[in-house]
């Protein structure tokens, strides 16, 4: 085998894989036009995980609840267009929007599937260093509660040191909750819906009413008089199921990873989310069924 000139370097043959890109003509050049990490800021996203422990299981503790947090962004983004949509009685679109939400909740059920591999141990030797921060004062989490109507005067508190989250927080405490966005749409169509549900504080928790279970009950009874409005409750009772589903897995792997030590947040950890299960976010779609 002779030699290559002085001067003329070896080229090997393209492999199976290069040749694939050749045949596609990827583009591979971004030094003038924007690439996916330009797009998405990855490196913004990637650069914000501080880990303030030596403990190597820190970073999954980080990032569990960073992409929980975008998951939320998102479900804020359809809740909100949800509830514009059935204020301005277009229930197509809010349909698609809070089935996205019902999703998204699944995805971040199955997010604690994750964290659970996080022993006791694991989690002590990084707690220290975590100070009173807790999910517990995720203002993105209490704007999705407020806005599914579960109000809470309490749970501004938390975010008085920062006026700007403290403002999104407080509009959405103050604000209809999808709900009642559902029952004033209800009354529009002539359902009997009390005024007392329709025209109120609605920074207020909601009360059950008996009114509203027979308004609901006219819908569940002839749903071919009332389709949408019998699809509108069946995707409230989806949204509900799965926000259980995603509190109560929750509950069970803080329980887990901490059984009854107190929360970070100062709250009695496990007890505290045991109570939370108790809350019914649309309690007449769920009573009407026994009446059925």
């Amino acid at each position: 085998m002779t030699n290559p000139p002085s001067g003329c370097p070896m080229h090997a043959a393209p492999s199976a894989g290069e040749a694939i890109v050749a045949q596609e003509k990827a583009q591979l050049d971004f030094s003038n036009t924007m690439s996916y990490g330009d797009y998405l800021q990855i490196d913004t996203i990637l650069s914000a995980q501080k880990p303030l422990s030596p403990a190597h299981d820190e970073m999954l503790f980080i990032v569990q609840h960073q992409t929980s947090e975008l998951w939320m962004k998102l479900m804020l983004h359809e809740l909100q267009a949800a509830v514009r949509h059935i204020a301005q009685d277009d229930l197509p679109p809010a349909f698609k929007m809070l089935a996205r939400v019902s999703k998204i909740m699944e995805q971040l059920v199955h997010a604690w599937d994750v964290l659970a591999t996080m022993t006791p141990p694991e989690y002590s030797a990084m707690r220290p260093y975590l100070g009173q921060s807790s999910g517990f004062q995720s203002f993105q989490y209490r704007c999705i509660e407020f806005a599914m109507g579960n109000k809470n005067a309490a749970m501004l508190k938390p975010h008085a040191h920062a006026p700007e989250r403290l403002a999104l927080v407080q509009a959405a405490y103050e604000a209809p909750s999808l709900y009642d966005e559902a029952l004033r749409l209800m009354a529009r169509r002539g359902l009997p819906v009390p005024a007392s549900h329709t025209e109120r504080d609605w920074s207020q928790p909601y009360a059950a009413s008996k009114e509203v279970e027979a308004a609901w009950l006219q819908v569940y009874r002839k749903p071919e008089a009332h389709w949408d409005l019998y699809q509108l409750g069946e995707e409230l009772t989806d949204l509900e199921d799965a926000f259980r589903l995603w509190r109560f897995r929750h509950v069970t792997t803080v329980e887990r990873i901490i059984g009854f030590k107190r929360g970070t947040g100062g709250t009695g950890g496990v007890s505290y989310l045991r109570k939370m299960l108790d809350v019914v976010l649309f309690p007449e779609i769920w009573s009407l069924r026994t009446e059925l």
